[in-house]
């Protein structure tokens, strides 16, 4: 753990730090946003699952009020025409979870913590796992949550800290975020805020 808390402290003094303030200043920001932001960057976390944050940040732009309104098959045409790499499951997805717009804020801020508001992401949106459920959830100002991904995977077993697993189920999830949340704590991070420290370590990145 060490030599991950001294590579991390590293990039705490230097540029990395600005860009990392920034980033969590915009997910604080669209947190306060309408509901129908809020919806979209639903959508964006169901399409990023096994595909590129890079190409699914395109995608969000580019189809935009579209999330909102079009068909399920205009919307997986759209999906598939910007290169997705599954357009007619994502779009499922999304006119599916057109149930919940605008009150999806409201429904996660009734619960009594960040871990239950992500339980009932992924127990009632499809399409939606912990790592998505936590991204999304991170993505809104939300910061006591842990995403998961093989860049993180891949970061914890060269340092040591964890076998890298065959897959990964909510037990090895959740243990793997407790760690996350010691080493965050050691360095006065939040666990959004080391995600992000993380990513850079790995991406030279920081995206959202």
């Amino acid at each position: 753990m060490d030599s991950l808390s001294e590579l991390v402290e590293g990039l705490k003094k230097s540029e990395v730090k600005g860009l990392v303030d920034s980033r969590i200043r915009e997910f604080e920001e669209l947190g306060r946003k309408p509901g129908e932001e809020i919806f979209k960057e639903l959508c964006f976390c169901i399409f990023t699952a096994n595909f590129s944050a890079e190409r699914s940040i395109r995608i969000q732009r580019e189809i935009g009020d579209g999330f909102l309104s079009l068909p399920e098959p205009q919307l997986a045409e759209k999906l598939r025409e910007l290169g997705h790499r599954y357009p007619e499951a994502r779009a499922r997805y999304i006119v599916s979870a057109r149930k919940y717009g605008d009150s999806l804020r409201d429904i996660i801020a009734a619960f009594n913590s960040e871990g239950d508001a992500r339980e009932w992401l992924v127990k009632n949106v499809k399409g939606i796992g912990y790592k998505e459920a936590s991204h999304f959830l991170r993505n809104i100002g939300y910061k006591d949550i842990a995403i998961i991904d093989f860049h993180i995977i891949d970061v914890l077993a060269r340092h040591g800290l964890i076998e890298r697993p065959e897959t990964l189920t909510k037990r090895r999830y959740l243990e793997i975020e407790g760690l996350l949340r010691k080493i965050a704590e050691g360095l006065n991070l939040t666990l959004a805020e080391l995600d992000l420290y993380l990513w850079f370590s790995e991406t030279g990145k920081v995206l959202k």
